[in-house]
């Protein structure tokens, strides 16, 4: 079955954000990076069985050729280590995916750029290669990474061959056990797979078997064969485009007994869109509230910068957003107590669900200096980890006592505005928030999603219409 787009965005997405979400890699996801695929990999022991590789339909099969003629296994280890041990960089695609607030992923490559990009990404891994690993744990893992066909590292222990394929449920029940759970349990991304595999085609089968009509959905990305044009291309190219379009179509039916759903791309290129629009919605849910009072005034009152602070924090909560907050002064106290109101009363207390605390260090001078190297740091963290970030007010007492603008709301605006995130300035309450909206207005071309609310944004200060305003905004978003 042929799923748009759209549709596996919103059901992907949803899954990330409720916790069952997970991503099987295949060789494809690796070749961006400049490692090998399956074809290229097997291409010299073909080469030295004196085999056309193109005519080679079963690469298992040319594997153990090679080590049935040669009584080793010893080059075909070789042939794995020099593929795969130099040292790659993570493409776009895998930084993206490893990213994602997901917790369970498999792959079949040999490589080790997932485990780079979960390093790059500030998220600790426990990678499971071998069975004997399943039974030991790494404390406080972000996530879990199982290599089902082995490591680099490990080329002996590799599964590669024709013999390696007929043994591994015997020798790795464990690993087909695992799968097989999180095949029920879980809605998987297939991406840069080509779903050649045996292993896994006996488990998608044992998985059915075991469920029947009843079995989940998961998703496949996979680029249409192109279409020659009608004056450049060839009689047999055309011949050949029909010929694997119908396959295509027909593998396409067949993964649907599987539960695999297939989304069309056109473009390579279109994989890395589609990624980056799910870590968008799931970013989207989380706001960051930048704001900080140290002087009110006769409109914006201690008490009505409280209710606007609490007021706004729990109606986010109550529409499923998550808070983060870095305890501003004047601020930070309102959004905590209106966020745990609704988290307390309406959410089962799940806390970290909804609010994420992140105050700036005490009474640490080289963290707290204006323009240290470290504190740019620390907001670049903490905004790098939403989608949207609320402006707020943004005062302070200057060293002559007398009031001046933020220079910490300033600069996380620059830092929102170079990561791409969408902003939300209260031009009405003043401060460094009203210095941001004027850029914003001056510039409102990057803003579009804002253009319709400027005036409410820039002249309202009754906090039921403000309040409205921006959830009108996030919903447009």
């Amino acid at each position: 079955m042929i799923t748009s787009r759209k549709s596996f965005i919103e059901q992907y997405s949803k899954a990330i954000n409720e916790g069952y979400a997970a991503v099987f890699a295949g060789a494809g996801l690796s070749v961006a990076s400049g490692y090998v695929d399956w074809k290229t990999l097997v291409t010299p022991l073909a080469q030295e069985l004196n085999l056309n590789i193109e005519e080679e339909n079963d690469l298992t099969k040319v594997a153990q050729y090679y080590r049935n003629e040669f009584k080793s296994r010893g080059d075909i280890n070789q042939t794995i280590m020099e593929a795969f041990s130099k040292e790659k960089e993570p493409n776009e695609n895998i930084d993206i995916l490893t990213r994602l607030p997901i917790y369970t992923y498999w792959t079949t490559n040999y490589d080790k750029l997932l485990e780079e990009g979960f390093k790059n990404n500030n998220r600790k891994v426990d990678v499971k290669c071998r069975e004997t690993r399943l039974s030991t744990q790494k404390y406080d893992r972000d996530a879990i990474l199982y290599k089902m066909h082995g490591d680099v590292d490990d080329p002996a222990e590799a599964v590669l061959t024709k013999q390696d394929y007929e043994i591994y449920n015997q020798r790795n029940p464990l690993f087909t056990s695992i799968l097989q759970g999180d095949l029920i349990s879980k809605t998987f991304l297939f991406i840069g797979f080509s779903f050649e595999d045996p292993n896994l085609t006996n488990v998608l089968a044992a998985t059915r078997n075991i469920l029947d009509e009843n079995i989940s959905n998961n998703y496949w990305l996979e680029k249409r064969v192109t279409k020659p044009s009608d004056i450049e291309e060839s009689t047999e190219a055309k011949v050949r485009y029909e010929v694997d379009r119908t396959k295509q179509e027909l593998k396409i039916h067949e993964l649907q007994r599987y539960g695999i759903q297939t989304v069309y791309i056109d473009s390579y290129e279109e994989i890395t869109e589609i990624l980056k629009e799910l870590e968008f919605l799931n970013l989207k849910r989380k706001i960051f509230i930048s704001g900080s009072v140290t002087f009110y005034d006769k409109i914006w009152t201690k008490e009505k910068v409280n209710a606007l602070c609490y007021s706004l924090a729990k109606e986010l909560v109550k529409n499923n957003y998550q808070i983060c907050s870095r305890f501003g002064y004047g601020v930070g106290s309102s959004v905590i107590n209106g966020a745990l109101e609704v988290i307390y009363s309406e959410k089962y207390k799940h806390v970290d669900d909804y609010l994420n605390l992140r105050p700036f260090p005490q009474n640490n001078s080289s963290v707290n200096q204006g323009n240290d190297v470290r504190q740019k740091m620390y907001r670049s963290e903490m905004v790098n980890g939403v989608g949207v970030v609320i402006f707020m007010f943004g005062n302070r007492e200057g060293k002559d006592k007398k009031e001046e603008l933020s220079e910490g709301l300033i600069e996380e605006f620059r830092i929102a505005k170079k990561q791409g995130k969408k902003i939300i300035p209260i031009g009405s309450t003043g401060g460094a928030t009203k210095k941001i909206f004027e850029e914003v207005e001056n510039n409102i071309i990057d803003y579009p999603y804002l253009k319709k609310h400027l005036s409410i944004l820039k002249n309202n200060t009754d906090i039921n219409e403000l309040i409205c305003e921006i959830k009108d905004i996030l919903n447009e978003l």
